[in-house]
C-alpha cells in the first residue's frame, strides 16, 4: 500500500476508534455494559469485593500494589520451575533467577522487555500462563488507572476514584479479551501461526543442513501484544517474523491496534469530565507530536545510509533498507517504529539498531517525552494529565490567577505530585545510564563502540523506565547487571508515575468545582495545546539533550552531515 494511503487509512481508522471505541469504554467503566455479568459476578465473589463500593486513592493504590506483587511472584515461580511444568515440547530448562526476575517484572509493568529469545527460552506454558496472562492484566491495570485519574478530575467533592478490582475485571472482560480474540482470528486467517503441535525439524538432503522451525500459539499472543500495548512476542524477531506478522494487512492492523485505546481514551476523558473539547485538546497535542516524530523518522530512513556512503560503496538502493523487511519497506517500518515507541508497546517489525542515527533519535526521543503521544494503554493518558497540571500551573502564573483545571484549584500538593510523576522517569534513566557506562559490568554488554554503543545503553534504560520494551538490539542484556538494573528501572517507571497520578486524582476528587470566571485560563483551546506541548518538549529537552548529544547526534555529525 502506498505510504500516503496508509496514513490516510490510519487516520480514518483511529478516528473511528476515537469515537466508537471511546463511547464503548465510557459505557464499560460506567457499568452500562453487562453482557458478561454471569462471569463477572462470580469473580467479585471470589475476590470478596462489592462492585458498588468505591475506594479512596490510598485503597485503590494498595489494591493495585498487592495484586501486582502476588501476580509477579506467581509468574516468577512459573519461570524458575519451567522445566518441570507441562506444555514444553522442546524440554526447555528452568529460567535463571536473574532473567526470571527481569522477565516477570517486565510483563507485570506492561514493558515486555525481553532479554531472551522466546522460541529458545520459554515453554508454551510459560508463554501462555505466565507472560500472556500478564499482557491482559497489565493493560487492564493501566487502563483502570487512567479511568481512576479521570474520575478524580470529574468528581465533585467526592473523595473516591472507583474500585480497582472492578476496573481491572471490566477492562479485561469487556475490552481486552473480545477485541484481542477478533484480532487474533484475523491474524490466523492471514497466516499467523497458532498451534500446540511443537516445532518442525527439517533436513535438507542436498546440503546436509538440519533446521528446527519454531511453532506455537503465536497469533493470539500477537493480538494482545499490540492491542494491550505490550510488545513482547513469542519469537525473537518479534513482528518482523512472518509467523507473527505475515502480511501488510496484519502490519497495518498492528499499528491501528496499538494506537486504538490510547487515542480513544482522549474521548473518554472529554465525555467523563463533561467537556468533550478538553479531550480534543489533549488529542491534538498528542497528534502534533506523533505527526512530527513520524516525519522525522520517515525522512531519516529515506536517506542513504551515511556509513555506506562514507565508505565509497556505490549502490542504487534508495533510503536505508538495512534491517528492514522488504514486504514493509522503509516508510512503513518508520511508522511502525514511531507508533511502537510513542506508545508503550515496544514491538518491532524491523531492527531499530539498523536505523540511521537520526531515525534512532526519533525512536529514542519519542520515549523520552514521557510516551504521551499517545502513550500506552492508560499510562499515556494519566501521564499527559500530569503534564497538563504543570501547564495549567504555568498558565496560572502567567495571568496572575490561582491555577485551575476543569474547575479544580491546582495548589502546591497537586503541583508537587505532578512534578514527581514527570521527573521520576528521566532521573531513573540518567542515573542508571551513568552507572552502566561507568562500570565494567555495564560496558561489557555493549555491541558497538563509540557513540552508538552509548546510545544502546541510553536506549535500553529509556525503554525500560518508560515501560516500552523495544531495544536497539546491539546490547547484550541477559547478564545479572542488566537483568537486575533493568527490573529496577521498570518498577520505578511503572509505579513511580502511577502512584503519584492516583494520589493526584484523589486530591482533585475531593475538591469542589469553582465556577469559571473572566480570568479563568481556558484549557480547551489552541493556546493551552501550545502550552502543553511546550512543557512536554522543554522537560524532555532539558533533561535529555546532553545525553542525546553524546549518542545519536554526535554519531550523525561524525558522518559529515546532520541529515
Amino acid at each position: 500500500m502506498d505510504f500516503t494511503l496508509t496514513l490516510i487509512a490510519l487516520v480514518v481508522c483511529l478516528g473511528l476508534c476515537w469515537r466508537f471505541l471511546g463511547s464503548y469504554l465510557v459505557a464499560v467503566f460506567e457499568g452500562r455494559v453487562r453482557y458478561l455479568r454471569v462471569i463477572e459476578r462470580p469473580i467479585y465473589r471470589l475476590l470478596r469485593t462489592d462492585p458498588d463500593a468505591e475506594q479512596t486513592w490510598q485503597r485503590y493504590a494498595v489494591s493495585l500494589v498487592m495484586f501486582s506483587g502476588v501476580t509477579v511472584l506467581v509468574t516468577y515461580l512459573f519461570l524458575v520451575t519451567q522445566g518441570h511444568l507441562p506444555f514444553n515440547p522442546l524440554h526447555l530448562g528452568n529460567v535463571t533467577p536473574a532473567l526470571a526476575f527481569n522477565t516477570a517484572v517486565s510483563f507485570l509493568t506492561n514493558t515486555d522487555w525481553q532479554n531472551y529469545g522466546g522460541e529458545t527460552t520459554m515453554s508454551y506454558f510459560s508463554q501462555l500462563m505466565g507472560l500472556e496472562f500478564h499482557q491482559f492484566l497489565s493493560a487492564a491495570v493501566g487502563l483502570g488507572a487512567a479511568i481512576a485519574v479521570i474520575r478524580g478530575l470529574a468528581n465533585r467533592g467526592k473523595p473516591t476514584i472507583g474500585n480497582f478490582w472492578v476496573d481491572t475485571v471490566r477492562g479485561t472482560l469487556y475490552v481486552l479479551v473480545p477485541v484481542s480474540f477478533v484480532l487474533g482470528v484475523i491474524f490466523v486467517a492471514q497466516g499467523a501461526i497458532e498451534t500446540f503441535a511443537g516445532p518442525v525439524h527439517v533436513h535438507n538432503a542436498l546440503t546436509g543442513v538440519s533446521q528446527t522451525i519454531a511453532r506455537g500459539p503465536f497469533a493470539f499472543m500477537e493480538s494482545i501484544k499490540q492491542f494491550g500495548t505490550n510488545g513482547g512476542g513469542s519469537l525473537n524477531a518479534n513482528s518482523a517474523h512472518p509467523f507473527e506478522n505475515p502480511t501488510g494487512l496484519t502490519n497495518f492492523l498492528s499499528i491501528v491496534a496499538l494506537l486504538a485505546i490510547p487515542v480513544a481514551l482522549t474521548y473518554v476523558f472529554g465525555r467523563m469530565v463533561g467537556r468533550l473539547r478538553e479531550g480534543v485538546a489533549v488529542l491534538l497535542a498528542m497528534a502534533i507530536l506523533f505527526g512530527a516524530w513520524t516525519g522525522i523518522a520517515a525522512f531519516a530512513e529515506h536517506q542513504s545510509n551515511p556509513a555506506v556512503a562514507r565508505g565509497g560503496v556505490v549502490t542504487q538502493v534508495q533510503g536505508n533498507p538495512e534491517g528492514k523487511e522488504v514486504r514493509f519497506g522503509e516508510s512503513s517500518s518508520a511508522l511502525f517504529g514511531v507508533s511502537s515507541t510513542m506508545t508503550s508497546t515496544g514491538s518491532a517489525d524491523s531492527a531499530y539498531d539498523s536505523f540511521t542515527p537520526m531515525g534512532g533519535f526519533a525512536l529514542m526521543t519519542g520515549m523520552m517525552l514521557g510516551e504521551v503521544s499517545p502513550g500506552g494503554v492508560g499510562s499515556g493518558m494519566y501521564t499527559i494529565l500530569l503534564f497538563a497540571i504543570i501547564a495549567v500551573f504555568i498558565g496560572g502564573l502567567m495571568i496572575g490567577r490561582t491555577p485551575e483545571y476543569l474547575g479544580k484549584k491546582i495548589q502546591a500538593r497537586e503541583v508537587k505530585l505532578a512534578g514527581i510523576g514527570v521527573l521520576v522517569m528521566p532521573l531513573t534513566v540518567l542515573i542508571l545510564t551513568a552507572i552502566a557506562v561507568s562500570i565494567q559490568q555495564g560496558r561489557v554488554g555493549v555491541g558497538n563502540a563509540g557513540p552508538h554503543g552509548f546510545s544502546e545503553i541510553l536506549y535500553a534504560f529509556t525503554s525500560q523506565a518508560n515501560n516500552n520494551g523495544s531495544a536497539f538490539g546491539g546490547l547484550t542484556g541477559n547478564s545479572p547487571f542488566y537483568n537486575i538494573t533493568g527490573g529496577i528501572a521498570m518498577l520505578i517507571g511503572r509505579f513511580g508515575v502511577l502512584i503519584p497520578a492516583l494520589a493526584l486524582a484523589g486530591s482533585l476528587a475531593a475538591k469542589p468545582v469553582v465556577p469559571a470566571g473572566l480570568g479563568t485560563f481556558r484549557t480547551d483551546n489552541t493556546m493551552f495545546v501550545g502550552l502543553l506541548l511546550g512543557v512536554i518538549l522543554i522537560v524532555g529537552g532539558l533533561t535529555f539533550f546532553p545525553a542525546l548529544a553524546l549518542g545519536p547526534i554526535v554519531e550523525q555529525l561524525s558522518h559529515g552531515r546532520f541529515w
